[in-house]
């Protein structure tokens, strides 16, 4: 099948690390602090933007892609207002050791799962290492505006098995990170998967190995091991003219060791009651469930703790992995925050969990 085509929209600008150009003033005059929420801070640049030259389908009308719910757009001029007005407490700096080295390889139906850190997990299943959006970027944003990590990667890179597929669910500064996928890229030559238009997106930034997946599209990336596109609810967007024109989404690696469903970001939506009829119970749920205050606007795209737990039940999982807390302040919400508001929204017996940075867990 032939590669997708990548479609320049604009030209604003040199091409600059991350894909973006240059930082400019907010709407107000206000040069960007590095206290500036990472939402606000991304749309801060101008730069090239560029576009998947696909057929049209229910969730791509031939220039953008689409939520299958209607979600009201995020507009500017709230997160330039958030940015400004916000009265959030810095977090402090976390100094800890890292986690021991994972091991080399596992198989016989073993499942293992190491938390890294924000949405950035170890998978090692079926003989397979696989990584969820792999970040050890110091600051997620454009030309270093943006928000600076609070804690060291919970597993150095180096300290990484060889890595054979990696799962990047949509293009956002802090989970499409291009210098850690080249790094990848040169000492391990993984198959990266990435929704629709990305693959090219990743080539222009030169990392090597990406490969588009469409919602409901499936990739084998071993003998009996898949991996299934599938969707969420959020969007993409790396600079001020390039929103939804690349896709974001979820996946479902599936083996003889069982599913694992990785979320990426999302809000809560039906589609994880339809991930369940359509493949089962997962094994193991890798949920979103920090960045998520103030609720009058993110909750258009991210899930609270308690409707990470409502997720976990629609899915039916047999557990599920709390991430994307305690390493970048992206939003209101303490450090700890999202572990309390995890712990009060489960009911009694509910294998819905979180790890510290680096620790890992053996899947029953």
């Amino acid at each position: 099948m032939a590669a997708p085509r990548y479609r320049e929209l604009r030209q604003g600008g040199k091409r600059a690390e991350g894909g973006t150009c240059k930082a400019g003033p907010s709407a107000s005059g206000h040069r960007v602090s590095p206290r500036v929420p990472a939402l606000a801070a991304l749309l801060l640049s101008s730069c090239a933007t560029y576009g998947y030259d696909g057929p049209r389908s229910d969730h791509f009308d031939g220039q953008r892609f689409h939520n299958r719910a209607p979600t009201p757009p995020l507009e500017v001029g709230e997160l330039l207002e958030w940015a400004l007005t916000s009265d959030r407490r810095p977090w402090d700096w976390i100094d800890e050791p890292p986690g021991a080295p994972p091991p080399t390889r596992l198989g016989g139906g073993h499942l293992r799962v190491t938390f890294i850190n924000h949405a950035t997990t170890l998978v090692q299943m079926d003989g397979l290492n696989v990584l969820t959006d792999p970040v050890y970027a110091d600051v997620v944003g454009p030309l270093g505006v943006g928000v600076r990590r609070q804690r060291a990667p919970g597993i150095r890179f180096e300290d990484l098995p060889p890595i054979d597929v990696v799962l990047v669910s949509h293009n956002h500064y802090d989970h499409m990170d291009f210098p850690t996928l080249r790094r990848l890229a040169a000492r391990d030559r993984p198959r990266i998967l990435v929704g629709l238009g990305n693959a090219a997106l990743l080539r222009e930034s030169g990392v090597e190995g990406g490969e588009d997946l469409d919602w409901d599209g499936a990739i084998e990336v071993a003998p009996g091991v898949r991996v299934h596109g599938v969707p969420v609810h959020h969007s993409s967007r790396r600079g001020l003219g390039d929103a939804d024109v690349t896709l974001w989404l979820g996946f479902v690696l599936e083996g003889p060791s069982g599913r694992v469903y990785y979320a990426g970001d999302t809000a809560f939506g039906p589609h994880f009651a339809e991930v369940e009829a359509r493949f089962g119970a997962p094994r193991l749920a890798i949920l979103p469930i920090g960045a998520y205050r103030p609720r009058r606007f993110l909750a258009r795209m991210h899930m609270s703790p308690e409707e990470a737990a409502r997720a976990h039940r629609a899915l039916r999982a047999e557990e599920s992995l709390g991430v994307h807390w305690g390493t970048f302040q992206l939003s209101d919400e303490g450090r700890l925050d999202p572990l309390r508001d995890l712990r009060a929204a489960l009911r009694p017996g509910e294998r819905f969990y979180t790890l510290a940075h680096g620790a890992a867990r053996e899947v029953p």
